[in-house]
């Protein structure tokens, strides 16, 4: 585990202390998940990023031809 000084505005650490004690969780376990969150979502953003240049849009649009033709159901109407 490594140690990390980090400076925050005071109304950014007041908000994180209300959270956490929210929460009731520590300080650094709130910010640790936070990170975790964001550094899952900067990966699945890079992942999808390379998926979609190996994508074919004639693939794509091969998939859309098979489905079925109904009408949405409620709430998916355009």
């Amino acid at each position: 585990m490594s140690t990390l000084s980090l400076r925050l505005p005071n109304s950014i650490h007041r908000h994180i202390k209300e959270i956490a004690k929210r929460e009731g969780v520590s300080i650094n376990q709130f910010i640790s998940s936070a990170v975790s969150e964001k550094i899952s979502a900067i990966n699945t953003e890079d992942y999808l990023l390379e998926r979609a240049k190996r994508s074919n849009r004639n693939d794509f649009k091969e998939i859309l031809r098979k489905v079925s033709k109904r009408k949405p159901l409620p709430g998916d109407e355009m």
